[in-house]
């Protein structure tokens, strides 16, 4: 069974995804860009700033991360 999609901000994915190894790049309006290389290549990420991500959104973002909710979940602790 998959575990369950928290509801949480642009600014609490932001945070997570830092301690992922992921770096802010540039901001365009309520769009944050995030990117991390390893592994030979480089990984890009596009985070709203809204107040709460809708699931769809969120599971884009840890799926586009190559992280598993598990792990998006210990990231958010």
């Amino acid at each position: 069974m998959s575990e369950r999609l928290p509801i949480v901000s642009g600014k609490d994915v932001i945070k997570a995804l830092s301690k992922a190894g992921f770096k802010v790049i540039r901001q365009k309006g309520s769009h944050i860009r995030l990117e991390k290389a390893g592994g030979g290549k480089v990984i890009k990420l596009t985070v709203p700033l809204h107040p709460t991500l809708k699931k769809g959104t969120l599971r884009r973002i840890i799926d586009g991360a190559e992280l598993t909710v598990k792990d998006f979940l210990n990231l958010l602790d």
